[in-house]
């Protein structure tokens, strides 16, 4: 009998995700009931020395007991183990260990610095639902409140299988059990609301860490500027300062807090990699972890550019601008007949919905920073000449709108290296930027940016260069 070699890969994948997943579960299941344990004692000991406070709103008391849900509850536990044959190869078991490793880390820390309790007398419950009432509570204590490791690992187990998902009947069933198990956390009266938020920021936090694509935010950026975090880590305690001392729905302020902080770390290190941008959008974990941010950066590009929203021809079927917002792209592509495309270098903010036929290409790049002559890890000039010209050649009649928040700096240099790039020996590079200057006045290139530029123009010209010629 002939076995179909799709069945024969299909087995010996599962066998390989078992066999590592079976292998980091003899971790992780230890060192979770290890490290959770030590946290509910040392709250236990804090308790019965001085208390423990707790963090709960008034209108909380209404939440009903719902002991049905603790059927869901109970369940992540199954699926924290049926995660690991979601996954197809090594790199997607190792990530998912990582991330669930990383719940536990960040969610024990924060039990052990910030004890909480759990305030309500949860009654007599019968039947089924109370033996599994019964059997959580003879391990569990009324602490480990915030962030809920419940809902930080959720997060984490329910991408796993949504991604994994293709039928969209299965990927409704998923969203819907995790949607209950989230709520499950409240309506089983083992955590206050505020562990909600928190335990979701947690679970964000570490599929952001270790994403589906790209390079770890741990990683050491080349390009970075760590003086320009000192003011947003300013602004992320400000924020975090102001939330405290309110309190109540003040505590929202967290959010912007987080969002600033992260803003600060990929400046100080992950560089551009760190707002997770792939073909123009973010992320699951990037579009909410910074979008206060986001949502910021885009109100001081429009503020700054409402005086001149349109781009700038640049000749050669170059158009310098700001990033366009999708009824803007689709309105410049209409009066080219939709030969277009979009050449973005922003990191900070997501490209618009392109219209039919637009063609898109992009290098993120950190704001406020110069464009480097050229890197290891690319994001560099050399790097967007070569993108820019695989563009340009790819749709040899469309028009390509160069981009970025403000379309005066990261744009304009790009712009600069294109038009010295198209000369047929070395440019003068402040002669170019006055040329550039002539089509779009307000551009700013600083005396770094302009060292970049003739430090790529050294490199243009070199024989062994692949963008000369």
């Amino acid at each position: 009998m002939n076995i179909p070699s799709h069945t024969i890969e299909d087995a010996r994948w599962l066998r390989k995700a078992f066999g590592r997943g079976a292998l980091w579960l003899l971790f992780l299941g230890p060192f979770f009931f290890l490290t959770y344990g030590l946290a509910n004692q040392h709250a236990a000991r804090m308790d019965a020395v001085h208390g423990v406070g707790s963090l709960v709103f008034d209108w909380e008391h209404h939440i009903p007991l719902w002991p049905w849900t603790i059927i869901p509850y109970w369940s992540i536990d199954l699926l924290y183990g049926f995660a690991f044959l979601c996954c197809r190869d090594k790199a997607a078991t190792n990530r998912l260990a990582f991330r669930l490793l990383s719940a536990q880390l960040i969610c024990v820390i924060c039990f052990f610095l910030w004890p909480l309790r759990f305030t309500f007398e949860r009654p007599a419950i019968e039947g089924v639902s109370g033996a599994l009432f019964e059997a959580l509570t003879s391990f569990d204590l009324p602490y480990n409140q915030a962030p809920s490791l419940h809902v930080a690992l959720l997060v984490i187990i329910w991408r796993q299988f949504a991604t994994f998902a293709t039928v969209r009947a299965a990927q409704w069933g998923i969203h819907i059990w995790a949607l209950l198990i989230g709520l499950s956390v409240l309506t089983t009266w083992q955590h206050h609301f505020i562990d909600v938020p928190t335990g979701l920021a947690a679970g964000l936090l570490c599929l952001w860490l270790w994403p589906e694509q790209g390079k770890t935010p741990l990683k050491k950026a080349e390009v970075r500027r760590p003086a320009l975090a000192l003011p947003y880590f300013l602004g992320a305690a400000l924020f975090f300062s102001a939330a405290i001392a309110l309190g109540g729905i003040g505590l929202l302020l967290c959010w912007p807090a987080l969002s600033l902080a992260l803003v600060a770390f990929n400046y100080a290190w992950a560089g551009a990699a760190g707002f997770q941008k792939q073909e123009g959008q973010y992320s699951l974990a990037a579009k909410w972890l910074f979008a206060p941010y986001t949502l910021g950066a885009w109100i001081n590009s429009r503020l700054w550019t409402r005086r001149y929203p349109d781009p700038s021809p640049m000749g050669d079927g170059i158009w310098l601008g700001r990033l366009p917002t999708a009824r803007e792209l689709a309105a410049w592509a209409k009066q080219r007949n939709g030969k277009t495309a979009l050449f973005d270098l922003t990191a900070e903010l997501p490209a618009p919905d392109l219209p039919a036929g637009t063609a898109y290409d992009g290098m993120p790049c950190l704001d406020l920073v110069p464009v480097p002559a050229s890197s290891r890890q690319g994001g560099d000039l050399l790097e967007a000449m070569q993108r820019l010209t695989a563009l340009k050649r790819g749709h040899p009649d469309c028009e390509i709108w160069v981009a970025c928040a403000l379309g005066v700096s990261r744009s304009a240099s790009v712009v600069v290296a294109w038009q010295c790039s198209s000369m047929e020996k070395a440019a003068n590079v402040q002669d170019t930027v006055e040329q550039v200057r002539l089509s779009r006045p307000h551009i700013v290139i600083g005396q770094n940016s302009v060292a970049c530029l003739e430090e790529f123009c050294k490199r243009l010209f070199r024989d062994d260069n692949p963008v000369a010629g």
